[in-house]
Parts: C-alpha cells; sequence; structure tokens
C-alpha cells in the first residue's frame, strides 16, 4: 500500500515529510535502522543483528509498497530517515478483524510529535479499512512507548514473561496491547 506524502511540523518548528519509503531510500533507512536499534534496548533487535544487503532492503520495499495489506510511512527530517512504521493487516477469515503495528523513531527526534502524528495515521488507514482491533506489543520497561500507546487508546491485555534476553543477560517481558476501533459483542476496548 502507498502512502500520499503529507508535511508536517515538528514541535521545533522544522518540517517534516510522512510518506512510503521509496527503492532510492534502501540505504538510508538501513542505516537508520541500524542506528535506531543500537540506541535502545527496547527494540526486538541489536543493532548488529542488521546483517541484510543494501538489495535485501530495496526488495523489502519494493514487496511493502506493493503489498495490499502492509502500509509503511517513513517520516523524513531535511532529507533523512526519522523514523518509521507499519501496518499489518491480517489476512484469513478468522483474524481479518485485527491489524498489528510497529514503530521506530531516532533519539535525535524524540518529543517531536513525530511518533503521534504517524500513530494519527495508522489509526485513521485501520478505519479506513473497517480493522476492528489494532494490536502491537513492546518490550517491558519502555515507559516512553507505553505513554504514546496509551494515548492513543490502546490498554494491556497480555504480557509473555522472560520473552527478551538482553545482553546483560536480564529478562524482559513482551508486554502486548490492543485499541478497539469499536465495541465487539457489546464488549468495550480492554482497560
Amino acid at each position: 500500500m502507498l502512502f500520499d506524502e503529507k508535511q508536517i511540523i515538528l514541535k521545533d518548528g522544522r518540517t517534516a515529510v510522512l510518506r512510503s519509503p521509496r527503492v532510492e531510500d534502501a540505504e538510508k533507512l538501513l542505516n537508520y535502522i541500524t542506528k535506531s536499534c543500537g540506541e535502545t534496548e527496547y527494540l526486538a533487535r541489536y543493532s548488529e543483528e542488521w546483517n541484510i544487503t543494501v538489495e535485501q532492503e530495496e526488495a523489502w520495499v519494493n514487496r511493502l509498497r506493493s503489498s495490499p495489506d502492509t502500509l509503511g510511512i517513513t517520516c523524513y527530517v531535511d532529507g533523512e530517515v526519522a523514523g518509521n512504521c507499519e501496518i499489518s493487516f491480517r489476512g484469513g477469515m478468522k483474524v481479518s478483524h485485527r491489524a498489528t503495528i510497529a514503530i521506530a523513531i531516532l533519539k535525535d527526534y524524540w518529543n517531536l510529535g513525530i511518533g503521534s502524528a504517524m500513530f494519527e495515521e495508522l489509526v485513521s488507514a485501520a478505519q479506513n479499512r473497517g480493522t476492528e482491533i489494532m494490536e502491537l506489543e513492546f518490550i517491558e520497561g519502555n515507559d516512553r512507548a507505553r505513554s504514546l500507546y496509551e494515548k492513543f487508546g490502546f490498554r494491556i491485555v497480555s504480557q509473555k514473561p522472560n520473552a527478551f534476553r538482553l545482553k546483560d543477560g536480564t529478562y524482559r517481558s513482551e508486554v502486548y496491547m490492543q485499541k478497539y476501533l469499536r465495541e465487539i459483542g457489546g464488549v468495550p476496548s480492554p482497560v
């Protein structure tokens, strides 16, 4: 799926552009995700685990752009990748009412409104698709992310203990959240 380009004004006054990633940005996208994974313990991979080639990233961008069930949005500030997000709509009769989302933003761009702007677009895409439940997971202790998710109406519904083992040997739970876009079977969004 493709996202129509949109400009947003950041809290520091700069203009950012939200748009679908392009093949010519593959190297920038790789550099961004590698850097992002090195800045925090709260992403699912460490930076050294990103060992794919630019050609493989280009193929991923092409699949993303042509998929009818996935929407990727990348935020560019001054021509550089500042963050990205994705919503994957599920197929199949039993789970097509659900969509999974993910987001990451470089530390230099935290607290500028990028996360909120991208979440607004993800929620809008889900509503337009007729999605009933949005889902996400985060690593225990990521209070910044949790605050953003709760701001948009996501609620914790379960945890998977010890799902992540960090380099220092400590374990963290994976926290699962949902946001109901409408009441389902008389049941409102989980609290």
